[in-house]
């Protein structure tokens, strides 16, 4: 297995003096940091200016496109199931670019050539799959899924709640503001949604059954193993069913806590209040564990509103079709998974639960923080997985997205004149010039994907800063750290608490699992090492 290879030997003359200032001064001066973030005030303030400045790299929403017209519409302006569009389509399209299948080969590993990430886990992987699954949603009923976003644009844990309000009251309990749950070996998962004749339930008439859509050969067993969750992907792959299964079993610990605290609650107060709660934990994990990870900086953000005050980011969220295929994180998949103490295919993962209900959630999520994921870039996503490379290429031409270099541009980087000053490596080097001849040819998702990695990062420069663009812009915005609503009469002094003593993903799953023993969980490999760059 071969460690991620360094950047070295690119030319970096194009980087932009006021980038490579800002990244040295970000990635360097680690005491200083470490005293900032020691005093209160100063590291709110700090935070507030870092994440402003973040989110200012690119033009503020609303943008002007969307993929409902390729100029600016009223409906373009409003109608949320289009993606939005960060540049317009340019005025002369390439019609003569490589056939996507050639492309997607500059992505596959070879066989037995897996390069793992010297930074980031397999439960890094997981996390990021199953938290972008909740906005990034290309519209399945609206086939070939280019142009429209079936998401409510927001992070609010559709994943376990649904979309709608009549799949959020399908799947609860109606009684102390719980879920609906069963016991499996002493530990508590969602119901089923199917029989045991692989039927599906009626109190489940409205929960997504995407499985059957997308492979209609289920047998009767397979299906009987489904659970009941928010979203229709909620089983497709053993990742989601942890991160679901998790978030699932703290809403219902919290509404717990609050009937114990609030007996005068009714069960609509204590869901909905508990709801709230678990939005905001997963907001918090996302920006101080998850970006956190994804940094090469000694300065750690925290999810404090109280950073800043109206900036001019603050605008309603709509995702952007670029923003879909910034997140094709591919190459992290191993070539295998390592669960339970034996090498699992990547297929076996696919729509299968009982592995989970066999060995419980504390022994997967320690097993996927035990793995390394894969190095982001090329020539290092499954060969199982490169059909859905290819589709991505596919995707960028259908809604006529601009070129790399533009979007280079935009995110305040100076426009690269050769192959040297996207990556060192001679393999991509190469590539790029057989399949686009110049570099001003290079579509938007093949360059994202050809940039070397940044030291101390799991993400090369561009994708970075799309994603903290993002990221940090959609949300902050997210009306539950609204100055007015961010307040204990919203989530209850207990339920505060249990959001200001919440930081991490092993936090949330130690008080849900009862196992005793002391798991390792984390984005971030336990024998990762700061290296000076």
């Amino acid at each position: 297995m071969a460690q991620s290879p360094d950047s070295g030997g690119r030319d970096t003359s194009r980087d932009g003096p006021g980038n490579v200032r800002e990244f040295k001064m970000l990635t360097s001066y680690g005491p200083v940091w470490k005293l900032i973030q020691m005093q209160p005030g100063l590291d709110r303030i700090v935070n507030g200016k870092l994440i402003d400045r973040a989110s200012s790299k690119m033009p503020y929403r609303p943008n002007p496109n969307s993929t409902f017209s390729a100029y600016t519409s009223w409906a373009a302006l409003t109608d949320r199931t289009y993606w939005s569009r960060h540049l317009p389509a340019p005025e002369e399209v390439p019609t003569d670019l490589p056939d996507p299948e050639e492309v997607a080969k500059l992505f596959v590993r070879e066989e037995g050539k897996f390069e793992a990430s010297d930074k980031s886990t397999v439960l890094f992987s997981y996390f990021a799959q199953w938290f972008t699954d909740g906005f990034l949603r290309s519209d399945r009923a609206d086939p070939p899924y280019y142009n429209k976003n079936d998401s409510n644009h927001e992070i609010d844990l559709m994943q376990i709640y649904g979309l709608t309000r009549e799949v959020t009251e399908q799947l609860r309990q109606h009684d102390g503001g719980l879920l609906k749950f069963q016991m499996i070996n002493g530990e508590e998962y969602p119901p089923y949604a199917y029989d045991a004749g692989g039927n599906k339930k009626p109190e489940f008439s409205r929960v997504p059954d995407a499985p059957t859509k997308l492979r209609p050969d289920f047998s009767p067993e397979e299906l009987s193993k489904f659970f009941a969750v928010g979203s229709d992907t909620a089983n497709l792959q053993l990742g989601f069913v942890l991160m679901n299964v998790l978030f699932f079993r703290e809403h219902n610990r919290v509404a717990r806590v609050l009937a114990g605290k609030y007996p005068g609650w009714d069960d609509d107060r204590l869901f909905e209040t508990a709801r709230n709660v678990l939005i905001v934990l997963l907001i918090k994990i996302v920006v101080e564990e998850y970006i956190n990870h994804i940094t090469p900086y000694h300065f750690g953000f925290r999810a404090n509103p109280a950073s800043f005050k109206n900036p001019p980011w603050y605008r309603p969220n709509w995702m952007s079709v670029e923003f879909n295929l910034v997140y094709r994180w591919h190459p992290l998949v191993p070539d295998s998974y390592r669960i339970a103490g034996e090498d699992v295919a990547i297929a076996d993962t696919l729509y299968e639960t009982e592995s989970l209900t066999a060995n419980g959630l504390g022994q997967l999520f320690e097993d996927a923080s035990n793995q390394a994921a894969g190095r982001i870039g090329l020539f290092n996503t499954p060969s199982v997985l490169g059909p859905v490379q290819a589709w991505s290429v596919e995707k960028g031409r259908a809604v006529a997205l601009a070129g790399y270099n533009d979007y280079r541009e935009l995110c305040g980087y100076p426009r690269v004149t050769a192959f040297n000053q996207i990556s060192g490596d001679p393999r991509v080097q190469k590539g790029l010039e057989q399949l686009y001849g110049t570099v001003d040819r290079i579509e938007f998702f093949t360059g994202l994907y050809s940039e070397d990695l940044r030291p101390n990062s799991v993400l090369p420069s561009l994708i970075g800063r799309m994603v903290g663009i993002d990221a940090f812009s959609q949300a902050f915005t997210n009306p539950l750290l609204a100055p007015r609503i961010f307040t204990e009469k919203t989530f209850s002094p207990a339920g505060m608490q249990v959001i200001q003593t919440t930081n991490t993903l092993s936090d949330i799953l130690h008080r849900n699992i009862p196992d005793p023993n002391k798991r390792f969980v984390g984005m971030t490999r336990r024998d990762w090492k700061r290296r000076r760059g």
